[in-house]
């Protein structure tokens, strides 16, 4: 401890200092990088939502305790990437996002005294769009849904009147049914004034027109012809399909059909007369009588003759012949039984019904062991015919066709899905891998720079001691051997001290000056101090400070070892 204690004392405080701020530095710098490279990759939730929307949303997650950010305003909503998935579906069972939009609430805070008749009738448009909105997306399956009206006024002393028309954009869950479609068109078409169903445009996400707003509404129940025909096809396929399979065994049936639609709509008005069924209506009888003379006599004819009761014989004074007529005339009219049948069919007969099923034989084990094909017997086709007759419900005067025929389906290969086998299937990054590991290559490159370039010539620049000063006797004593040695002092060839015992050194004259005992004791040799040629020396002055450069550095052998080591490494410079 005493050691330690004595080596924290030579690096003085101004060490201390730095090295504590270099510590403090590698601490701060290791833990950005441990946060950087643990801290989960955060990727939006939600994008483009109301302030209501965002608020219910926040609120779950702090119940659910899940770390999140919040951009553009609470618009956009960050969570951690592995738990996107989980919280979509968490959130869409609670219905969220609900979506934003204007209802009538926008007349709750309009100035009412300023505002035009214009601003009023845009707010009003933007509010029936924002309700109708919202009670689409009450709707199952619908998660979002927008609005546009089209409500044109009429012109002024205009006798035609522009139909109202709305466009509808959806983003479903699924798909729509067509049920579900017309529904939606009359709810709009019912909650506009002046606007019909068929007015109605509909389309998804996709751009895929699921209603039609400019074709005219058909009588095959709101559907197109296409759709229906589909649909019915479809329908008798899956029922035909799963009854064969039933028998024959699942995937061993193929079933096509096609059904042949009349797509005219015909009114029919028919008349039927009994005549068996006849009833008097009216009847009239009509009777006529007159009397004739044929006599070339005659009296005269007067009034009083031909007054009734009046005998005209008996007047004449000739005796003529007289003729006398009597006719009579009966009308009857009949009412004949008449029944009046107008008949009224509607488009989407079927006409005919053609069907074409492909059955699978069987597959048995031969004396091998080997699986081999076996055709089904003609009776069981009759059967499998049947049966299909009646879940179609086949006519024979409709002029309907079914086809059974048994053949061996072709053998299918199987689909190699690409799964790499052994060692290769730890390969197989994502780009989500590729980036993770980037980025955590950066940051182990960036330390292992900062550790080599910064923190390591400061440490080592700290822990070296500084090298001890020598005393005023010492310099001079160093400083004359310095001048006894001349220049001409060499390292070993390694650039080492030379092995021996000790350092050594050889000036130009011969002397030899070792350096024995380490780094704590520096002796000086008698060989040495004999073999100095004092009369070389100039002066007696010059060898008196040679003799005292001798004892300086046997007194004070760590300061003599300190200053030859420097002028070796000067020397090697």
């Amino acid at each position: 401890m005493q050691g330690f204690f004595d080596f924290v004392k030579s690096l003085g405080a101004a060490r201390m200092a730095a090295m504590a701020a270099v510590t403090l530095a590698l601490i701060g710098f290791f833990a950005f990088l441990m946060i950087q490279m643990t801290t989960p990759t955060m990727v939006p939730l939600f994008t483009d939502l109301s302030v209501e929307d965002s608020s219910a949303i926040i609120k779950d997650l702090e119940r659910q305790a899940i770390d999140y950010q919040i951009k553009n305003d609470g618009a956009i909503v960050m969570v951690p990437k592995d738990k996107v998935a989980r919280l979509r579906m968490k959130l869409a069972e609670g219905g969220l996002p609900k979506g934003g939009g204007v209802g009538y609430e926008i007349f709750d805070k309009s100035d009412a005294l300023g505002a035009t008749s214009f601003i009023q009738n845009i707010n009003h448009l933007r509010a029936l769009e924002g309700e109708l909105a919202r009670t689409i997306r009450g709707l199952d399956r619908v998660q979002a849904a927008r609005v546009h009206l089209v409500l044109p006024e009429r012109p002024l002393f205009s006798r035609d009147k522009v139909e109202a028309t709305a466009s509808i954009v959806l983003k479903v869950r699924g798909s729509l049914e067509p049920q579900q479609v017309r529904a939606i068109r009359h709810l709009v078409a019912t909650a506009v004034n002046g606007m019909k169903p068929e007015r109605v445009s509909v389309i998804d996400e996709t751009g895929r027109l699921l209603a039609d707003g400019a074709a005219q509404e058909n009588q095959m129940g709101g559907g197109s012809a296409d759709e229906r025909k589909t649909a019915y096809e479809n329908r008798l396929r899956d029922q035909v399909e799963a009854i064969v399979s039933s028998v024959v065994g699942p995937g061993k049936a193929r079933v096509q059909l096609n059904a042949d639609f009349d797509l005219n709509r015909v009114t029919q008005t028919s008349d039927k007369f009994d005549p068996d069924g006849r009833v008097v209506r009216s009847s009239q009888t009509r009777e006529e009588q007159s009397n004739s003379n044929d006599g070339k006599e005659g009296g005269p004819v007067s009034v009083a003759g031909e007054l009734p009761g009046t005998n005209k014989d008996s007047n004449s004074s000739g005796g003529g012949q007289r003729d006398q007529s009597k006719k009579t005339e009966e009308i009857v009219n009949y009412e004949i039984s008449r029944t009046t049948k107008t008949e009224v069919i509607e488009a989407g007969r079927v006409n005919r019904i053609s069907a074409a099923v492909l059955v699978d034989g069987r597959y048995v084990k031969d004396a091998k062991g080997e699986m081999v094909y076996q055709p089904r017997a003609k009776e069981e086709i009759d059967r499998i015919a049947a049966l299909v007759r009646t879940a179609i419900g086949f006519d024979a005067k409709r002029g309907d066709q079914i086809e059974v025929v048994n053949l061996r389906f072709a053998d299918t290969a199987p689909i190699s899905i690409g799964e790499p086998l052994g060692w290769m299937k730890y390969f197989q990054f994502t780009k989500d891998d590729i980036m993770g590991a980037a980025e955590k290559g950066v940051m182990a490159l960036l330390g292992l720079i900062v550790l080599l370039m910064v923190v390591r010539p400061l440490v080592r620049r700290i822990v070296t001691p500084d090298k001890p000063a020598l005393g005023k006797a010492g310099a001079a004593g160093m400083a004359g051997i310095a001048g006894a040695l001349g220049s001409g002092a060499m390292l070993g060839p390694d650039g080492q001290p030379l092995p021996g015992g000790g350092d050594s050194l050889t000036n130009t004259s011969g002397t030899n000056i070792s350096i024995v005992g380490g780094e704590d004791t520096v002796a000086i040799s008698n060989r040495t101090s004999a073999m100095i040629d004092v009369a070389k020396v100039q002066g007696q002055v010059h060898a008196q400070s040679v003799q005292k450069v001798g004892e300086l550095a046997e007194k004070n052998p760590q300061e003599a070892v300190s200053v030859i080591r420097s002028w070796l490494h000067e020397d090697a410079a």
